[in-house]
């Protein structure tokens, strides 16, 4: 019994998410024939029934749900192994740092400064990421190593903490709360973040990734929203129309540097080792 080939598994997924041999084949850039002939040659090869068959619809069997899930992510490991030796089989290597724009703790300008004068530098492509989309860019070959702030999901990478910074809350400066100094997450019943979640939930992760850091800025200006920026950025742009307030009971962030664990970069060393050294 031989295993499958990745053109098996991407024929298997498109039917198998489509529901549909029409459609899969559509999407395939194929005709349906040598499609259903290819599954079928495949539950041939496994011995396995992957897909329940009628002229009304097609269904999953058990077997196929779980070929479909571990098919995925096999394909997803091919395709993370594709960019990552493009990558590496560049004539100039690079290396390729997620990060969130403006969440940096300040200290990026630096760090790079100073890891340009390590042996085993090389230069720095930064890859800009949305909230929570810096551990998918390591995970699919995108970038070699991520700036982004705790907690996320950490199985497969390694981890080193850089940071620990107060988290404010911004709100316009014409809201009542304003002429406080300090808050706590209570005072903030009724308020919304960027994300459409309450302000006083403790829990609350902020901003959205559906909006940009100026218009975040601008729809607080707004009083449509309020939001809990990191220390460094406020410093960073300061605002007339916008009140920067402690809370007391609002947990801070922290940053860290991630990479996949089974990475063995010089330069991944080089600028985690630099980075420390700095915060130290």
């Amino acid at each position: 019994m031989s295993d499958p080939e990745v053109r098996q598994l991407r024929y298997f997924v498109a039917v198998a998410e489509e529901l549909h041999f029409g459609r899969a084949a559509e999407r395939l850039g194929m005709a349906q024939p040598p499609l259903s002939r290819a599954i079928r040659q495949l539950e041939r090869q496994l011995n396995v029934r992957l897909l329940e068959r009628t002229t009304r619809r097609v269904a999953l069997t058990p077997a196929g749900e779980v070929l479909l899930r571990d098919a995925r992510t096999a394909l997803d490991a091919v395709a993370a192994a594709a960019r990552r030796a493009r990558h590496a089989g560049r004539p100039e290597p690079t290396l390729r740092l997620a990060l969130k724009a403006d969440y940096d703790g300040g200290l990026l300008p630096g760090i790079l400064d100073a890891y340009g004068r390590e042996a085993a530098s090389v230069p720095v492509e930064l890859v800009l990421c949305g909230r929570g989309e810096q551990v998918p860019a390591l995970r699919e070959g995108r970038a070699d190593v991520a700036l982004l702030p705790l907690p996320f999901e950490d199985r497969g990478l390694d981890v080193e903490t850089l940071l620990t910074e107060p988290r404010l809350v911004a709100l316009a400066a014409t809201d009542p709360l304003a002429a406080r100094s300090r808050l706590r997450l209570a005072d903030l019943a009724g308020r919304v973040l960027p994300d459409g979640t309450p302000a006083d939930r403790e829990d609350a992760r902020t901003p959205s990734r559906h909006l940009d850091l100026a218009q975040i800025f601008n729809l607080t200006e707004l009083g449509r929203l309020v939001w809990f920026p990191p220390l460094s950025v406020t410093r960073r742009h300061p605002r007339p129309g916008i009140a920067y307030r402690h809370v007391d009971d609002l947990p801070p962030l922290t940053l860290a540097f991630a990479w996949p664990e089974d990475s063995r970069s010089p330069a991944v060393a080089a600028l985690v080792r630099t980075a420390l050294a700095r915060v130290g």
